[in-house]
């Protein structure tokens, strides 16, 4: 099971933590995690971050009448982690644009070594086909703004 908490960075953004473990699909014969595995980390850590500021994805979209593709997923690998290692993935907002949101995060392994750093970019949009990009509603930018890097820094 996943632990969150928002904790504050010692300098910059808010930054929301959410904590889990390796597990055995996580990883190749070796006990190394696969690079396809930090997907689901990532994947955890928005999802709970979304929740944390009052808009779970499961109603998200008809509060705010858009959708959220991900348009970019960056990763930078620094040490990998192995099975059964708690991992505490932070997240803050690197930026947001007019139409896009970037999320930041770092991937620490047990002992507050980087395992990965990585970035994720939102872009909001229509509901309806084809989409097409709008601005980030206001509200939504409200709840992030504690943790925007470019409004902080």
């Amino acid at each position: 099971m996943a632990e969150e908490s928002a904790v504050p960075a010692v300098k910059g953004p808010k930054r929301y933590h959410v904590r889990d473990y390796v597990r055995w699909s996580d990883v190749d014969t070796a006990g190394f995690i696969r690079w396809s595995a930090y997907v689901r980390f990532i994947e955890v850590a928005e999802t709970e971050f979304f929740r944390a500021l009052g808009y779970p994805y499961g109603t998200l979209f008809e509060q705010l009448n858009v959708w959220l593709p991900r348009a970019q997923l960056h990763f930078d690998y620094r040490k990998p982690a192995l099975l059964d290692q708690l991992l505490d993935v932070e997240v803050w907002v690197g930026r947001i644009g007019n139409s896009s949101i970037r999320l930041e995060f770092d991937i620490l392994l047990p002992d507050g070594e980087m395992a990965m750093e990585a970035y994720l970019v939102l872009v909001t949009t229509t509901r309806e086909w084809p989409p097409r990009p709008v601005p980030v509603p206001q509200v939504l930018r409200d709840a992030m703004a504690p943790y925007r890097k470019d409004l902080i820094g």
